[in-house]
């Protein structure tokens, strides 16, 4: 489904991604952990060319794109099949709920407004938010405001979902009805890669976990294997507090 190889990007004289690598199968939540700084959101920006890889190759669906030698159509054919959740929402702030969700079908897709429109009262429905569909984003608490974003996300039926820290912004209460969201998208087999801090979260929700640290995948594997035995010492130090309770695995077991 999802496979990158060598991706090296480099702003100014400073190397943010020193060649990663990664594969995501169909129908796989895969989350990206790792310290500020990292390049996690720089590499899953990379995956849709919202930011351009110096080097290395993205392919998605079949289609791949060198980043050396990258063509304008490719890259809007790559991006039909990805939808992007972001951190701030992106909302235009003078359409209302519904509108936002069916621009990108209207616009990007070409889908009649009739049909956009119902195809949006569909998703919004999905994330409990159908009643809002006629409001603007302003008198939309924050967590609500997220989910109009997924909701967006999920009407232009991508192959993959990014989602790059979707909580972050959010007040600490507001964290869990965007989370529990993205659990129930999860459920359908829709493909995610998700860059996130809430390591709970990834435990619960992902097939595969992984550790950036320094522009580098440090290292991969199942939530088990990284929460509860990580190999190498630098993933055993950003999750010390973790591998530090008395018996992990009865933790992570009560989280699935």
């Amino acid at each position: 489904m999802i496979t990158l190889k060598n991706i090296r990007k480099t702003f100014g004289s400073h190397l943010v991604l020193k060649g990663i690598d990664l594969h995501v199968e169909k129908g796989e939540v895969v989350s990206i952990l790792g310290p500020s700084g990292s390049g996690k959101t720089t590499f899953l920006r990379c995956i849709n060319f919202l930011e351009k890889a110096d080097e290395g190759q993205v392919s998605i669906g079949g289609l791949s794109i060198d980043c050396k030698k990258i063509k304008r159509q490719e890259v809007l054919n790559l991006r039909q099949k990805t939808a992007m959740v972001f951190q701030q929402y992106n909302l235009f702030k003078h359409k209302t709920v519904l509108e936002n969700i069916m621009e990108g079908l209207v616009v990007v897709h070409k889908v009649p407004k009739d049909v956009a429109k119902q195809q949006a009262l569909v998703v919004l429905e999905k994330v409990g938010l159908v009643e809002k569909a006629n409001v603007y984003p302003s008198q939309l608490s924050g967590g609500q405001q997220q989910r109009v974003g997924i909701a967006r996300a999920l009407a232009l039926n991508p192959e993959v979902i990014l989602f790059d820290e979707p909580t972050s912004a959010l007040d600490p209460e507001l964290v869990g009805e965007v989370l529990q969201v993205i659990r129930t998208i999860a459920k359908e087999g829709i493909t995610m890669v998700i860059v996130t801090h809430e390591m709970q979260f990834a435990k619960e929700v992902s097939n595969k976990v992984i550790f950036m640290d320094d522009g580098q995948v440090v290292e991969q594997g199942t939530p088990f294997e990284l929460f509860s035995s990580p190999k190498q010492d630098r993933t055993k130090q950003f999750f010390k507090r973790l591998i530090s309770e008395p018996d992990v695995s009865t933790i992570y077991e009560q989280t699935i």
